[in-house]
């Protein structure tokens, strides 16, 4: 596996194969609360995925555990997670495109 969070050979992970160079490369952000869960995580990671949920995967094959964390059994994204693609909220489904910016963000709730 690449620095920078690319992968060789896994779908969605990205790499150097041509089915990875014909993917988006997208830059992923993590929040600091799944950085704490994940050690070896690291704040921004740059991958290739044509969607929100396939970035996800690539999240899952480097870090195992990442999906649960992120997505629920249906599978959406968690009730207390919101994914933004460019600012804009995003789903599971959301189309990536070459150079987006993914925030993966945690709810703050309170009264």
């Amino acid at each position: 596996m690449d620095r920078g969070g690319e992968q060789r050979g896994a779908p969605g992970g990205g790499g150097t194969s041509e089915a990875a160079a014909s993917l988006p490369k997208v830059c992923l952000v993590l929040p600091r609360a799944l950085l704490s869960l994940f050690p070896d995580a690291e704040r921004e990671v740059d991958l290739f995925a044509a969607t929100v949920g396939e970035a996800i995967s690539a999240l899952d094959a480097r870090w195992p555990g990442m999906r649960d964390r992120l997505c629920d059994s249906t599978p959406r994204i968690r009730r207390h997670i919101n994914v933004v693609v460019d600012g804009q909220r995003a789903r599971i489904d959301t189309a990536l495109k070459d150079g987006d910016r993914v925030h993966v963000l945690t709810a703050i709730s309170g009264g």
